[in-house]
């Protein structure tokens, strides 16, 4: 399945034969440590900086409504963010895996995102357009 926005993802975790619980990452803009002057341009014309975790949270897919209802939850918080990273953790025998069990594998999706390492990820801007990373 062709996944091209929030809603498509939905959909494919609906179809799964597992529950699924998705995964969410955060992220905010910012300039690397030890900048260079090129940078400072580049960031403040919107075309540089690292993606820096700010919040994750993780939800079952029953609790998830619509993207704009997800941007209206992480207002909430009053932290700002300008990318969310989007993961799904499949459940075992039909059973949904537990906040808890969600813990780790966040973790992990933060070591990734602060290394880079953001291809396995869905991502999506505060607008709710998915991103591609190269």
């Amino acid at each position: 399945m062709n996944i091209s926005s929030y809603e498509d993802l939905l959909n494919a975790a609906r179809q799964q034969s597992e529950p699924q619980r998705f995964l969410f990452v955060f992220t905010q803009s910012e300039l690397p440590p030890g900048y260079a002057e090129e940078q400072v341009q580049r960031f403040h014309e919107g075309r540089g900086g690292v993606l820096t975790p700010k919040m994750v949270t993780d939800k079952a897919l029953d609790e998830l409504g619509n993207f704009s209802d997800l941007v209206a939850e992480s207002r909430q918080t009053e932290q700002e963010w300008k990318v969310v990273f989007v993961a799904c953790l499949a459940g075992r025998d039909g059973m949904m895996p537990t906040s808890e069990e969600a813990q780790e594998p966040l973790k992990k999706m933060v070591e990734s995102i602060n290394n880079g390492a953001v291809s396995n990820y869905l991502a999506y801007d505060v607008d709710g357009n998915q991103l591609q990373f190269s």
